[in-house]
């Protein structure tokens, strides 16, 4: 028979750290294809709203390496954290910075344009670094779940390679997003019920 608070905690953990993926998703729903004008108050007002969601990407791969120890898992956690440095640049300088001063000017401006493609080198190091962590985490965990993990790591890093271009533009990048939401919960949704009362809040 299955334990109650063992269920419980597991379907807590997987819909924690599937949150993060599926939020910055349904959000970028409503992202402009492009910087104009006409765009620029919801472009800045909606990476206002992202700030606080990319990082959480970074903890759900946190959450789901809880209790792992080894190099593998460290350097995962490091790379997980070297993401939510980096994109965060991303989003304040592509987003809200270049936003804010396109919807001040009422109109494109040399320095909306350096802030964007500075924004865009620095947060295309952070997606390498998040492609890096869930590769990492996808290894950790499938060797530690066994083959039960392999499906949710699958979809893991699938969802992170085209999270590298595709930011959270629909459907491309939107998808990719959405992907790392589900890969987490699955492999959330792997894990024995030991590591699932391991990693669970009290």
């Amino acid at each position: 028979m299955t334990d109650a608070p063992t269920t419980r905690g597991r379907a807590g953990l997987v819909a924690a750290v599937a949150a993060p993926g599926v939020l910055v998703a349904a959000a970028g729903l409503f992202h402009p294809r492009a910087l104009a004008p006409s765009t620029a108050p919801l472009w800045w007002q909606l990476h206002v709203v992202l700030l606080p969601l990319f990082p959480l990407l970074a903890v759900a791969v946190w959450v789901l390496l809880r209790g792992e120890r080894g190099p593998l898992a460290r350097a995962a956690r490091v790379a997980a954290y070297v993401y939510a440095a980096f994109y965060t640049a991303l989003d304040v300088l592509a987003g809200i910075g270049a936003g804010y001063l396109v919807d001040r000017a009422q109109g494109g401006s040399q320095e909306a344009l350096d802030l964007r493609v500075l924004g865009n080198d620095l947060g295309m190091v952070g997606s390498w670094a998040f492609l890096v962590a869930t590769a990492l985490t996808g290894v950790v965990l499938v060797r530690r779940h066994g083959r039960g993990a392999l499906p949710g790591a699958v979809v893991l890093v699938g969802g992170a390679a085209n999270f590298l271009h595709g930011h959270v533009y629909w459907p491309s990048g939107g998808l990719a997003v959405l992907a790392i939401g589900v890969g987490c919960g699955l492999l959330a949704a792997a894990a024995h019920p030991a590591a699932v009362a391991r990693s669970s809040p009290a």
